[in-house]
C-alpha cells in the first residue's frame, strides 16, 4: 500500500511540474514597477529604512512646541502641551508608544486622556487610560474619537507601555471641495487590531455634528495634550505611496 501511495504521488508532482513548465502566465494589461526595496526594522518597534524618525528618544529637533523639552533617561518623555511635526504627511504609516499615568488618578475622560491627531488634528485617535476605566464607547483608546469604537479594548495597565500602529488614508476633494473619497483608519493597539479600514466621517468634533470640510492633502501629526501627564517615545512614520502602473500586454504570455 505505502509504495503504491507514493508512486502515485510521484506522479502527481510530476504532472504538476510539467504543467508549470507548459503553461503560460496571464498577462492583465497592467505592466508594474519593481517595488523599492525598504529594509524592516530588527523587530516592528524599529524603523524601516525609509522612515522619518520623529522621536528616538533623544532629540525634539522634528517638533514644534517641544523647545528645551528633555527626554527621560528611559528613553520617553512627558507631554507638557499639544506639538507637532515640522514636516507636514498625507497617506503614512504611524508608530507611536505611549504610557498612561501612574498610579492611575481620575475617570472616564479625566484619566489618561491624550491623542493622535492626523492632518493637523483634523482626526484624532484617541490616547486614554482604558485600563479597568469605564467611559462611552467612541472615547476610549484607540477610538476614532467620537465617531467609531475600537472593536476590542486592548489596554495595558497604567504605567506600562504600549503601542499604536496607524495606517491612515487621507481624504481627497474634488474642484469643488466635496468629498470625493472619505478617510480610512487602520489601528494596531498593542499589535490587536482594534480599527480594520475604518472610514472617517469627517473632522473630529466633541460638540458639534461630524462634517468635512476640504483642506489640503498633508498636514502635521499632532500629540495633543488635554492636561494628563501621558508619557511617548519611539515614534516613526512611513509616507506611503501606491505603485502606478502602465498598460501593458493582456492576454496569455507569448501570444
Amino acid at each position: 500500500m505505502l509504495r503504491r501511495f507514493v508512486a502515485a504521488l510521484a506522479v502527481l508532482t510530476f504532472s504538476a511540474i510539467a504543467y508549470q513548465s507548459l503553461a503560460q502566465r496571464f498577462l492583465n494589461g497592467v505592466e508594474w514597477p519593481t517595488p523599492t526595496v525598504v529594509t524592516p526594522g530588527k523587530d516592528d518597534r524599529d524603523p524601516p529604512s525609509d522612515a522619518v524618525v520623529l522621536f528616538n528618544g533623544k532629540s525634539f529637533d522634528e517638533w514644534n512646541g517641544a523647545k528645551n523639552w528633555k527626554a527621560d533617561d528611559d528613553g520617553g518623555f512627558t507631554v507638557k502641551g499639544a506639538i507637532q511635526t515640522k514636516k507636514e504627511f498625507g497617506d503614512c504609516q504611524l508608530h507611536v508608544e505611549f504610557a498612561s499615568p501612574t498610579p492611575a488618578k481620575g475617570s472616564g475622560q479625566g484619566r489618561g486622556n491624550n491623542g493622535i491627531g492626523l492632518m493637523g488634528a483634523r482626526y484624532e485617535i484617541q490616547v486614554l487610560d482604558s485600563y479597568e476605566n469605564q467611559t462611552y464607547p467612541e472615547g476610549q483608546a484607540a477610538s476614532v474619537y467620537n465617531q467609531r469604537p475600537p472593536m476590542v479594548n486592548a489596554s495595558r495597565k497604567p504605567g506600562e507601555w504600549q503601542s499604536y500602529d496607524i495606517l491612515f488614508t487621507t481624504p481627497r476633494f474634488d474642484a469643488e471641495g466635496k468629498v470625493a473619497k472619505p478617510g480610512y483608519v487602520t489601528v494596531l493597539h498593542n499589535g490587536v487590531v482594534v480599527q480594520n479600514h475604518t472610514e472617517i466621517l469627517g473632522f473630529t468634533h466633541y460638540d458639534r455634528a461630524t462634517a468635512y470640510a476640504k483642506h489640503p492633502e498633508k498636514g502635521p501629526i499632532v500629540l495633543m495634550y488635554h492636561g494628563d501627564p501621558v508619557r511617548f517615545r519611539n515614534m516613526w512614520v512611513r509616507e506611503l505611496k501606491e505603485l502606478q502602473g502602465k498598460p501593458g500586454k493582456k492576454g496569455v504570455e507569448g501570444k
